[in-house]
């Protein structure tokens, strides 16, 4: 729910998120304020063309989109290793509250793909 404007957006393919609990010794400044004692949220949509991401290489610590194969870097903003993806995936800030993951904020940059 936007915590703003209370709309639900149940069942849209926006809502997929990718959790990920790193080594938070790793992070970049920005990864590491947005993560919760080492666990990282980003949106699980391809902003290249919408696919799922959906693949985890943990030797090198990346995530991968299996359409095109752009790869992530979760511990550095989820920016673009290499692949045809325009950009990061959108970050989803997290939190701990009682005990429990949160979310802290909404998605820093705009989940989903821009058609051309």
């Amino acid at each position: 729910m936007d915590p703003q404007t209370k709309t639900l957006r149940n069942g849209s393919r926006l809502n997929k998120v990718l959790l990920l609990r790193l080594d938070p010794e790793g992070f970049d400044p920005e990864t590491k304020e947005r993560a919760a004692e080492g666990v990282v949220g980003y949106s699980a949509i391809c902003p290249h063309t919408g696919c799922d991401v959906t693949n985890w290489h943990p030797d090198r610590q990346l995530l991968e989109c299996p359409c095109h194969f752009s790869m992530y870097n979760p511990k550095q903003e989820a920016n673009v290793v290499s692949g045809p993806s325009p950009r990061r995936l959108p970050a989803l800030p997290l939190k701990i509250v009682d005990g429990k993951l949160a979310v802290a904020k909404p998605f820093i940059g705009r989940p989903g793909f821009q058609q051309m």
